[in-house]
Order: structure tokens, then sequence, then C-alpha cells
């Protein structure tokens, strides 16, 4: 569904990475690892089209990326749901409101989307946070709600930036299987991560591709995590 084929990108005159190639195929779970300034944000960027490679093509749903217009890349984005490790709020308003705010933007009618808000919320373990306003939430229940956020257009596929990296082991593990069942759902996978022991403990779930991000090279990832 997202293919990047001998990508590269630079900031400036100081090249990141290059000769990137990946495939997102549909149902795929993939882990991306790498040592903080590799490039891991910068990738995922490019997978769902903030950004442009300086070289290379990517394909996103069978189409150039180069070729789209403005509104044929506001169509695909809704079809990739993101998850950031600093996940941003409106703070003054409820939650279920910011959960819902992808609908708005996509023009969707929010009223008709209320059962499937509430299914999604009470999925995601935060039922009785509808009315809670996002200073009020602790940081395990910020980034289920990110999470709903990202999938509450029901994408094809998620793309999670650290997801776990400012929660507990515990809550790492909840939401490790919450994305494991979106997996299951159908949904491709790509999940940014420094932690290992959360990969290991993914690849006894699902049949999961470790690529590492290191010397300006992705590579795939050996055996021994």
């Amino acid at each position: 569904m997202i293919e990047l084929s001998g990508v590269g990108y630079s900031y400036g005159d100081s090249r990141l990475f290059g000769d990137i190639t990946l495939s997102l195929a549909p149902g795929a779970f993939h882990f991306l690892t790498g040592p903080s300034g590799a490039g891991k944000t910068t990738l995922l960027k490019l997978c769902y089209l903030e950004l442009a490679p300086d070289e290379g093509q990517i394909d996103i749903f069978g189409k150039d990326a180069a070729a789209l217009n403005r509104d044929d890349i506001a169509k695909a984005r809704q079809r990739i749901g993101v998850v950031h490790q600093d996940c941003q709020f409106i703070d003054h308003m409820p939650l279920a409101e910011n959960i819902m705010l992808p609908l708005r933007v996509a023009g969707r009618d929010h009223a008709a989307e209320q059962n499937n808000l509430r299914d999604l919320m009470a999925w995601v373990g935060l039922g009785d946070k509808a009315d809670a306003l996002p200073p009020e939430l602790s940081g395990g229940e910020r980034q289920r709600a990110a999470l709903a956020r990202a999938v509450i257009m029901s994408p094809d596929v998620i793309l999670a930036d650290e997801p776990t990296g400012n929660v507990d082991w515990d809550m790492s593990l909840r939401l490790l299987t919450l994305l494991v069942e979106l997996n299951r759902m159908g949904k491709s996978v790509l999940l940014a991560t420094h932690d290992l022991a959360l990969i290991r403990q993914a690849k006894a779930q699902v049949p999961a591709r470790v690529l590492r991000l290191r010397d300006r090279v992705l590579q795939q990832a050996g055996s021994d995590l």
C-alpha cells in the first residue's frame, strides 16, 4: 500500500539517509528501530506525505506520490492513521470531540458516527472519559486517545512514532495489544520504537518484520532481537 524505492532525504547539506526501499503490504506488521537521530520520524513523515523525498519514488495506494495534487494527497492521508509520541490535543475541547476531529476535517457527518465513537473509546479503555479534557488525562490515557483518533477514519495503514516512549511497561503492553488487534483486522502497522523488549513481546503474537535504520541505510534486523 505504501512503497518507497531508492528514497533519500537530506536536511540542508546533511544527508540523513539514502537508497531506502520499503514496502508496506496489506496486513503487514513492521517495527522500525535505530538510534536517535537516524531518521525514523522523517521516514514516517515520508510515508504519510508530510515530506517529499530528495530522490527516489514513493507509491501510495498504487499511485506515484509525486503526481498527486493537494486533494489527492488529502484523500490518501485519510487512509493512513498516525500516532505521534508527543500527541497534541485541543485542551479546551472534550476528549470525544478531539478524537472526532479527523471526521470533521474530512467533512463526514460526525453525528452519524456516535455509535462508532462510543465503541472505539470503549475499545481503547476510555469509555468513561468522553467529557474529560486532555489536561486531565494520564500519559497512558493520552496515548490511547491518540490511537483512537488515528483509527477513527478506519484507515488501511497505522504509522506509530514511539507511542510507548512516555508510558510504563504495563501501558506499553496495552498499547501493543491494541496495535496487534488492528493488524489482525487487516491493518498494516509500522511502529517506530527503541524498545527491544516490546518487539520481542510482539513477535510472540504476530509475524512482525524488524527494520533497523542506521548509518543512513535501512536493513532488516537479525533474529537476535
